[in-house]
């Protein structure tokens, strides 16, 4: 087929298999990184934009104004160009300087939250704050509020229908980040509607108050839901089976570990999800075919996870992991 818009690239992005010894399971991660924008996030932010078109809560030229830590922003940037709309991205310090430089490089404007904010600390609710004031203070603009836009969900049905197509035989069990919710609530209710027996394991980080659990400062980006901020609407707890905490080491050294030992770069979301999914294998609570996402690519993250000066100065390194991960993956005791 021959795409003449870059939105019409998004999806159909392709399957890898990893093998775990000695264990009734595997491994399937979709790799969403292959979307144009880098990030499953560009179907949600596709369909929470034609959703306000249809709707016409936004109208040809109009303006999107989103609060975003990175890849929200640069989906909203890629489906801003193809629908003749502009976008205004309101991010803060703790958004990867990589995802600020790509949207910038895909039109959108960029506006920082102004404060005094700790480095390790989310700045979510200020940046919400800002955007819907931004939205209401410009004629034609709409504040898109991704933690309670129903098409936030809804842009991950196709997603699920790919999966079902590509493991014929099969879903026994889904991993996946969670920070609004969206892409958890979508995938998973959808799932469980084709075979109400899988199995889905929500992934926050340690110091995210998602899961009901003490707050405190993370580094992981994109994921999870810092002190002060409030579960939006498009989460349902009701298609989580169970919902638990990595710590930033442990997502962080396992995205270095898929780059080392399977040539494939992920974000540190995406490795606090492998490493939750090897570790509920490992103790035998899930088994079959289990499915985690490429949330996206670590690419956007070389000055920072897969920086060593940079590890080492937040006392991230931590060589145990990967330890643990050659004793999963390769049935290496030593």
């Amino acid at each position: 087929m021959l795409h003449k818009t870059v939105t019409q690239l998004i999806g159909q992005t392709p399957v890898m298999s990893i093998d775990i010894p000695n264990r009734d399971a595997r491994l399937m991660l979709k790799i969403e990184k292959s979307n144009p924008g880098g990030s499953m996030k560009d179907r949600m932010a596709r369909s929470m934009v034609v959703a306000a078109l249809q709707d016409g809560r936004l109208s040809p030229g109009g303006t999107i104004v989103e609060s975003s830590s990175g890849n929200t922003g640069i989906g909203l940037a890629l489906s801003a160009l193809d629908f003749g709309l502009h976008f205004i991205a309101v991010v803060d310090h703790h958004a990867a300087p990589d995802k600020v430089r790509m949207m910038r490089a895909l039109g959108a404007e960029i506006r920082y939250v102004e404060g005094e904010f700790a480095e390790d600390e989310v700045a979510v609710v200020a940046r919400q704050r800002l955007a819907a004031q931004v939205a209401s203070e410009l004629s034609g603009a709409l504040f898109m509020d991704q933690s309670n836009n129903p098409a936030n969900p809804d842009g991950y049905a196709a997603l699920v229908e790919e999966l079902i197509s590509q493991i014929p035989q099969g879903i026994d069990a889904f991993v996946g980040c969670v920070g609004t919710g969206g892409s958890m609530t979508g995938i998973a209710q959808r799932l469980k509607r084709h075979k109400s027996t899988v199995r889905t394991i929500g992934v926050e980080p340690a110091g995210s108050i998602i899961f009901g659990r003490p707050a405190h400062p993370y580094y992981q980006s994109g994921t999870g839901m810092p002190a002060g901020d409030q579960v939006g609407n498009v989460l349902d707890y009701g298609c989580i089976d169970e919902g638990v905490q990595v710590t930033d080491a442990h997502a962080f050294e396992t995205a270095r570990y898929i780059a080392r030992r399977k040539g494939l770069l992920v974000g540190g979301s995406t490795g606090g999800a492998i490493y939750k999914a090897l570790e509920f294998i490992d103790a035998g609570k899930l088994t079959g075919t289990v499915v985690s996402l490429v949330v996206d690519g670590g690419e956007k993250y070389l000055s920072t996870i897969f920086d060593d000066d940079w590890m080492e100065k937040r006392s991230l390194l931590d060589p145990t992991v990967a330890a643990q991960l050659d004793k999963w993956l390769l049935g290496n005791d030593a």
